[in-house]
């Protein structure tokens, strides 16, 4: 998937990586995807919740050895 910026919110728990995450969509344009890492297990009922309260859509979402990966595209 094109990215057009990597967030890594690797190692930071609650409330870091939602925190990180709005900072760094503040610096997009809207349609731009923004992918970002977490090792946060409460990152992805957060960063859902965030991202449909906000407008914005997560395109994708896996995980990979531990670290959960969002493709969040700014709405």
């Amino acid at each position: 998937m094109n990215t057009d910026k990597v967030l890594d919110a690797t190692g930071l728990a609650c409330p870091m990586p939602i925190v990180k995450t709005k900072k760094a969509m503040k610096e997009m344009e809207s349609g731009q995807v923004l992918e970002v890492h977490s090792t946060d297990k409460g990152a992805k009922n957060d960063l859902t919740a965030w991202a449909s309260s906000s407008g914005h859509e997560i395109l994708e979402h896996q995980e990979d050895n531990g670290v959960l990966k969002f493709w969040i595209k700014k709405g």
